[in-house]
């Protein structure tokens, strides 16, 4: 297979955006991208689009081919991917295998989904619909339901506390201050979510024992990569940044009937792909980002990729292993939950996170002397993962 550098990135504030529908999101994140990568007239061979739900939240599908035409790209192939909160991790796989494989030269990606259209229970419903329908959804079963399950057996197995929980929420808000494309721009205190008088008001249950400030919010927003081989990002007097390592993998659709429900099996095969294509190990990461839509998702998935020992992730964290300035920076970006969720767009803009911080340029979050980075997208409760490991060439 060919090199495939990700030559030029872009992404759109994450927040609440009802001045823009879908495909202008879309359409602004993939100008950025190919205008960082400076690519002035040449043609775009495909356009893979990350997305869950355009149908369910916007009543629009067909949105790769839409925005192949806001963008002006014809003839360019177009495909919307589908997988969940994968999607976007998904779209940048295919995007990977086009460029690798010779099929095309220049691909764009964009990942993004416009949430907020709808009301908050509505957005939980849809976002729902990906979980088992007989066994899990017709008895109302939510993500943030399985994420207190899961927690809970977490917690038990391996004597994770609220406290490291609150510790994951209160570094990535931290983190989420110095991002400008964060939706959350709030930062909040061990005591003022776990001891404060108003604590029961300031982050009240959702899903025992998950709490308000463990959860993602529900966002808008878009995120792109332009992906092309390592003579045409030369061309294009690029800074290179290779796709080094894919991996994905699946489990089975439903916690409850996995051997061990504490186990998330696609995350360990997905990560162990990317790092063997890659040749890196998990020791030579430098800076990861990881899909903590709740914040058990970051100790468990940061245990789960080798970064870790089981049940060490959580000691590591409380260590300050996972700051900023740390061992292993986790979620400079913010992650999920300050930088935010629009599902379709998380795959992608964790990619282009790493970009930035392989380049050095992620300005105040900037981590020192970052050369390889690892991105983990999770789909549905962990059943379907996608890993990436990235490497910048001096």
């Amino acid at each position: 297979m060919r090199p495939v550098v990700i030559a030029g990135v872009g992404m759109i504030p994450f927040e609440r955006r009802d001045e823009d529908s879908l495909v202008d999101m879309l359409a602004m994140a993939g100008l950025k991208a190919m205008d960082d990568a400076n690519l002035g007239d040449r043609p775009v061979d495909a356009v893979y689009v990350g997305n869950m739900a355009s149908g369910l939240f916007n009543h629009q599908v067909s949105v790769a081919s839409a925005l192949v035409d806001r963008l002006n790209l014809m003839p360019a192939a177009a495909d919307r991917i589908e997988n969940g909160p994968a999607s976007g991790g998904s779209a940048v796989k295919n995007g990977f295998l086009a460029v690798a494989s010779g099929y095309c030269d220049i691909v764009l990606v964009v990942g993004g989904e416009k949430m907020r259209e709808v009301i908050g229970p509505k957005a939980t419903d849809i976002v729902a619909c990906m979980t088992h329908p007989n066994a899990e959804y017709i008895y109302g079963v939510t993500l943030p339901a399985l994420a207190g399950m899961f927690t809970r057996l977490y917690m038990e197995k391996y004597g994770v506390t609220r406290e490291h929980l609150t510790m994951v929420a209160v570094k990535n808000q931290e983190n989420g201050l110095l991002n400008p494309y964060a939706h959350i721009q709030m930062k909040i205190t061990m005591e003022g979510v776990l001891t404060h008088p108003q604590a029961h008001v300031n982050s009240p249950v959702v899903a025992d024992p998950i709490h308000l400030y463990d959860c993602c919010p529900v966002s808008d927003g878009a995120a792109a990569v332009l992906l092309t081989t390592e003579d045409i990002a030369n061309e294009l007097k690029r800074p290179i940044v290779t796709i080094a390592g894919v991996g994905q993998a699946t489990d089975t659709h439903t916690l409850q009937e996995r051997s061990d429900p504490t186990d998330l099996k696609a995350v360990t095969i997905a990560s162990q792909k990317a790092f063997s294509m890659s040749g890196i190990k998990p020791k030579d990461i430098d800076v990861a980002e990881l899909h903590d839509a709740f914040t058990i998702l970051e100790i468990a998935e940061s245990e789960h990729a080798g970064f870790f020992s089981k049940g060490q992730g959580a000691k590591a964290l409380a260590a300050g292993e996972t700051q900023i300035g740390g061992k292993l920076p986790i979620n400079p970006s913010g992650g999920l939950k300050a930088r935010g969720h629009p599902v379709g767009a998380t795959g992608v803009a964790q990619v282009v996170e790493l970009v930035w911080q392989l380049r050095g340029e992620a300005g105040k979050r900037q981590v020192k002397g970052a050369v390889n980075g690892f991105s983990l997208n999770f789909g549905g409760f962990g059943n379907n993962v996608i890993a990436f490991v990235l490497r910048s060439k001096s």
